[in-house]
């Protein structure tokens, strides 16, 4: 039969263990060591009824004795990775099975612990094995989110007011045809906020057509916007369908607009104002069903007011504005997007997930980031590729503007390294005072200092 101790509600708080051993004796003596490490362990006199509590999401690891009755450890391992091969299984071993075990751990066992093994050893092998498996469930998660629609507005990561309040107005006028415009510096992330407005909309189905009005050679701009007919120009050979035309059906994302042509804005004006297109050399008017999403870096209202841009087209433009505050703005957010990307970089180069230490943190905190969420990215890019732990030095005080003090730089790091445990112990007090390794009355009194609720991190 299975035997626990206390249960908690949620059993990712401290991390889940299935303790699998047919002697008593041992399995008592694994349950207790873990439990007072924190763990919340469960355990079995048996595979079978071991399988009967893992599924794909279980948020643990397994711990199992290779020689027993019935269904044996390595069995037990096979069942596992059937049903998630990601999910970390730790094999205990009689001497004679050392050789056994290490092909094991070829075959996918994430490691194995040796007869007579200390307490200390079993916790930190599965402290590690529990952390692994949180993140690769974050992982998971957060890819689940990137590849829906329904979760695009979720892709925009962060906790600080600016950014709420952006993923609010995004919600509020995602599903409208409402043309809008997007303010930020480069690298802030303009484009995923209209690949989130077009995510959410009813028309995520149909094209998200992007173009960057900066990177486009004005020779051909007018051909790639409008589209042409044969012969419309010198090596026009057929017709070509532009790029509003092919957005027909869903969203125009419009970059660094403030660097389109005078000569086009105006054609732009009445594409926006009259939905229809008309392609070069052609007297047809193509009607075009679409939303315009344009993004600047710049104020157009003064780029108007300096005729490099059209007034009109502004005033057209400018009924929705969405605003994407800078990264040196929105700091307490750092770590959660860095973990975010380190996730992310993770999957994508078949790298371990691992957490930042607190020195890297602290110097990410530093930074003022002039190359905003995408210098982030690439910072954690090269966490995880172990080429470079650290950002480029800050500015100095003078080019930015009013410094932190000293004091108000480690009240603002202290602040962020307790939400960013708290985020990623789901809320869990005992988890978090562990992980940051503070008295409980400690910690409650800088939850007070700054402001912080458990309960706005449970999920």
């Amino acid at each position: 039969m299975s035997e626990s101790h206390k249960k908690r509600d949620d059993p990712a708080d401290a991390g889940a263990v299935l303790f699998v051993d047919d002697e008593r004796a041992v399995r008592l003596a694994g349950q207790q060591t873990l439990e007072l490490a924190g763990f919340d362990v469960t355990a079995c006199d048996g595979a079978e009824r071991a399988l009967r509590q893992i599924g794909r999401d279980w948020p643990g690891c397994l711990v199992t004795d290779v020689r027993m009755p019935q269904m044996d450890g390595l069995a037990l391992l096979a069942r596992v990775q059937e049903i998630d091969p990601d999910l970390p299984v730790i094999l205990i071993t009689g001497h004679g099975d050392v050789p056994m075990a290490v092909e094991a751990m070829r075959s996918g066992a994430y490691d194995f612990l040796e007869k007579p093994f200390p307490a200390d050893r079993l916790v930190e092998v599965v402290r590690r094995a529990v952390e692994k498996r949180r993140l690769v469930l974050e992982n998971r998660r957060l890819r689940a989110e990137l590849n829906g629609g329904g979760g695009a507005v979720q892709a925009i990561v962060g906790r600080t007011p600016g950014i709420e309040r952006l993923r609010a107005t995004i919600a509020a006028v995602a599903d409208t045809d409402a043309d809008v415009l997007v303010l930020g510096e480069t690298g802030t992330g303009k484009e995923m906020v209209a690949r989130a407005l077009h995510g959410m909309s009813r028309r995520g189905r149909h094209p998200f057509v992007a173009l960057n009005c900066g990177a486009m050679p004005e020779t051909i701009f007018e051909s790639e916007l409008f589209g042409h007919e044969a012969g419309a120009f010198t090596g026009a050979g057929k017709r070509r369908v532009g790029r509003i035309e092919h957005a027909s059906g869903g969203t125009l994302f419009l970059d660094e607009i403030e660097s389109m042509p005078l000569s086009l804005q105006v054609k732009l004006l009445r594409v926006i104002q009259e939905r229809v297109v008309e392609p070069l050399g052609s007297n047809e008017q193509i009607p075009v069903d679409l939303r315009v999403v344009a993004a600047t870096k710049v104020d157009l209202r003064q780029a108007a007011d300096a005729k490099t841009f059209r007034a009109d087209l502004y005033y057209r433009l400018n009924v929705v504005v969405l605003t994407i505050p800078p990264l040196r703005e929105r700091r307490d957010d750092i770590p959660l997007l860095f973990q975010h990307f380190v996730l992310q970089a993770a999957s994508r180069y078949n790298r371990e997930p691992r957490m930042p230490p607190p020195p890297l943190m602290q110097r990410l905190m530093a930074h003022d980031w002039p190359g905003n969420v995408r210098e982030l990215r690439n910072a954690a890019d090269r966490f995880i590729l172990g080429l470079d732990e650290t950002p480029a030095p800050p500015a100095p005080a003078a080019a930015r503007g009013s410094a932190l003090s000293l004091s108000e730089q480690v009240d603002r790091f202290e602040k962020t390294l307790i939400e960013t445990e708290l985020s990623r112990h789901k809320g869990s007090v005992k988890a978090t005072i562990e992980a940051l390794n503070v008295p409980r009355k400690t910690f409650y009194d800088k939850l007070k200092r700054y402001g912080l609720s458990r309960e706005d991190f449970v999920e």
